[in-house]
């Protein structure tokens, strides 16, 4: 990764970062879908079913990525202050913390996973789906978390590329085990929508293991010596890494936590046609969504290498430029949901009914989509500049106590019902987009006062 110097210099840089981030997170947000719809084929019940067990699963998922995701602003701040001989050492206890990480949601995924679904009362086929989804998924959360901490090593380089032939790679391993297992073809069990949580669970193997064989063949990489050259565990080292992980984790966790308590709310007041129809809008406004996250991922890289090398002029371009992408973006995507809401329901259910309440709540998701691009992209340039205290208390008082509060009064005393829960989560994630606009425009004064400051001693 270079400094631009022109403008049309640095688009083009960004592009180049952001292309393989964007075909990745598709990638990623794909293996989900896919869970969805194929269960979808086998009935309503493993919709739902699923749609819980995600509904669980994400946010952890999310939120732990995004602990491991203090890697990649930490590399790009070495790299660009050309400080190369710390990057090994931070990688392999990352991959030390990933595990002690692993192992903790597994154990405490044992304790409390069946008391958390009994409170939901569910029916009591979708309860034993969603438990065994989950289950099956388990299998991969430690090879999933290891290869989060390679990919944002190579992510940190500029070497988006990489992760993205993996994941690329993946996706079809993910939809033949689906096909096996939900389905039972190919001598393996009929498992329905359990089966996709076994399918998933053994595609996070087969990105770790490709992952590791990557730092071993790419030349610019393999200098480090990740996975041959092991250093001792450093209580000190995950103390740093976790001094920004745990806020970018809890900040996303929060984000993501919103939906699936959304989906839990729904699953106890409302039938299971409106849980399977409210998954269909999440699962495709998350796949939308990829766009404006892969934007905020390039952000953080180039605004961080920008920050590191002190160049704060650059780091501002590169900060505007992706905010006015990701809007742009999903204005343009807000359309064709509108067009296409009956078209694309059915692509995840055949049901009528389900089709029908998908529909409706796809419209109040139109305007989410433009709430949530806003903030994903602002959060990605503070980021950059390793600034996450703050941004954990915005997204700690938008989404838990404005979001989630307000959406529940809607949908449970108005006529909105179910789209109450988006219109109050829109209105948690405007108020977090003002926030971090408000905390970025206070980084960019207090740069501004040092730059004039460090020219006037000069003079």
């Amino acid at each position: 990764m270079i400094h631009a110097h022109t403008f049309k210099d640095k688009i083009r840089l960004f592009l180049t970062i952001l292309w393989p981030i964007l075909i990745t997170q598709i990638s990623l947000a794909a293996m989900n879908v896919v869970d969805t719809m194929m269960s979808g084929r086998v009935g309503t019940d493993d919709l739902a079913g699923v749609a819980i067990g995600s509904s669980l699963w994400m946010p952890i998922f999310t939120g732990m990525n995004g602990v491991m995701l203090a890697i990649t602003p930490i590399i790009a701040h070495f790299l660009g202050a050309n400080e190369k001989r710390h990057i090994h050492g931070t990688v392999t206890q990352g991959l030390y913390l990933s595990i002690i990480l692993g192992i903790i949601i597994i154990v405490i995924g044992a304790f409390v996973l069946t008391p958390i679904l009994n409170l939901m009362a569910l029916d009591e086929d979708v309860q034993h789906i969603s438990f065994h989804y989950l289950v099956g998924l388990s299998f991969g959360i430690i090879p999933l978390f290891l290869s989060n901490v390679i990919r944002n090593f190579f992510d940190g380089h500029g070497y988006t590329r990489i992760t993205m032939w993996i994941t690329v790679l993946a996706l079809p391993f993910n939809v033949l085990f689906n096909y096996s297992f939900i389905f039972g073809h190919f001598g393996m069990p009929k498992l329905g929508g359990i089966g996709a949580g076994y399918a998933t669970g053994i595609t996070f193997w087969i990105i770790f293991i490709v992952s590791v064989i990557m730092t071993f063949k790419v030349d610019s990489v393999k200098t480090y010596r990740i996975f041959v050259h092991w250093v001792k565990p450093s209580f000190q080292a995950w103390r740093e890494q976790l001094a920004i992980g745990i806020p970018i984790g809890l900040s996303i966790f929060f984000e993501a936590s919103i939906f699936s308590v959304v989906t839990l709310f729904i699953g106890k007041m409302f039938t299971t046609t409106i849980i399977a129809a409210n998954q269909i809008v999440m699962s495709f406004s998350s796949m939308l969504f990829m766009v404006p996250l892969s934007i905020s991922m390039a952000i953080t890289i180039v605004v961080g290498y920008s920050v590191g090398g002190a160049r704060f002029s650059a780091a501002k371009q590169y900060s505007l430029l992706g905010v006015v992408s990701a809007i742009g973006f999903v204005i343009l995507g807000a359309i064709g949901m509108f067009l296409f809401k009956e078209p694309i329901a059915s692509l995840y259910s055949s049901d009528p009914m389900v089709i029908q309440v998908a529909a409706h709540l796809f419209l109040f998701a139109i305007i989410f989509q433009i709430s949530d691009a806003s903030q994903a992209s602002l959060q990605g340039v503070l980021r950059g500049y390793k600034d996450v205290k703050v941004s954990f208390y915005i997204t700690l008082v938008a989404y838990w106590l404005i979001g989630i509060p307000s959406g529940y009064v809607l949908a449970a005393y108005t006529s909105l019902g179910p789209a109450g829960f988006w219109v109050g989560v829109t209105i948690g994630l405007t108020g977090a987009a003002l926030g971090f606009l408000i905390r970025l425009r206070i980084i960019y004064r207090n740069n501004n006062t040092h730059a004039n400051g460090a020219k006037h001693e000069g003079t």
